[in-house]
């Protein structure tokens, strides 16, 4: 675990930032994780606002919570967004890659990391890690981090969907794809204009399709993997998991090519335990890449033409 007294490797990231002329926004999608998510942005506000200059600005992009994660990550000083005020104008969307895709409106740095609001172990590693080879090289125009994630108190065994699906399915259909470690990190990090330039999916298909979509269309060079050690956070019973698969499976098999022609009504179908049917709607609309909204165009300055 890296020392917080240990600021070298930050003031170089530091001198590196300045040098390139560029802005850093932080960014958590958050829907009720109150009790998280505040320490994460006392974390980042403290050690890479106010210690070192390396942040310029943390968003949470709160996602109609029913709980107080708001008022928490506005007190620890967060800028916080609600999902439906960004953007009202255009068709309303769902789930965390809608309010991923928003977050580009949003926020106003020419680089932007996204971390979950659910992270117990949170440093600021988490943060100055991802955005290191953006600072470092121009080659790089993505980060994605991967990580250990202990599960009921063994040292491994988390990331159940990346296990029983996102992995089987990159190494049947994108087999070029097998060397990213963790395909559905909630944690990764971009230059502006390489994730304004692709589309995202509303739900829990967005990680393993900007993956996807990145890498179609600036090559796998263009993302550097990052080693962030043991990420511990909340795990979500089994129960949440098969949407979230189902979710992953049609995201890979829409860029492999395979598409139904009723895929916006996507449900899973499942039995409770009296064998009685259960239809569970899955968001796996998609945004189109943020360069053809006039309103993102106008506030950044970007060509029509884009």
């Amino acid at each position: 675990m890296r020392s917080p007294d240990d600021t070298s490797g930050l003031d170089g990231l530091v001198e590196a930032k300045q040098r390139r002329g560029v802005s850093v926004s932080v960014c958590l999608p958050a829907r009720d994780e109150e009790a998280t998510v505040g320490s994460i942005v006392a974390t980042v506000r403290r050690e890479l606002c106010e210690r070192v200059p390396l942040v310029d600005e943390v968003v949470v992009m709160d996602d109609g919570s029913s709980d107080a994660t708001a008022e928490a990550a506005h007190w620890e000083g967060a800028r916080v967004v609600a999902v439906d005020a960004v953007l009202p104008e255009l068709s309303p969307g769902s789930g965390k890659g809608n309010a991923l895709w928003k977050s580009l409106y949003a926020c106003d740095g020419d680089l932007l990391c996204w971390v979950d609001a659910d992270i117990r172990n949170f440093g600021p590693h988490f943060v100055s890690d991802l955005l290191a080879p953006l600072l470092t090289s121009d080659d790089v125009g993505m980060t994605k981090a991967f990580y250990r994630r202990p599960l009921h108190g063994a040292p491994s065994g988390g990331g159940r969907v990346t296990e029983l699906l996102a992995r089987p399915a990159l190494s049947y259909l994108f087999p070029q794809l097998t060397a990213f470690v963790q395909p559905l990190a909630g944690e990764y990090a971009g230059r502006r204009d390489v994730f304004e330039a692709v589309p995202f999916v509303e739900g829990w298909g967005v990680e393993i399709g900007l993956l996807l979509d990145v890498v179609a269309r600036f090559g796998p060079a263009a993302i550097a993997q990052v080693d962030l050690g043991v990420r511990e956070h909340r795990n979500r019973p089994l129960a949440d998991l098969g949407p979230q698969a189902l979710a992953v499976l049609a995201t890979v098999l829409r860029r492999a090519g395979v598409e139904r022609g009723d895929a916006l009504r996507t449900e899973l179908v499942r039995y409770d335990d009296e064998l009685r049917p259960e239809r569970v709607p899955v968001e796996v609309r998609e945004r189109p890449p943020m360069l053809t909204v006039p309103a993102y165009r106008a506030k950044f300055g970007r060509e029509q033409s884009a």
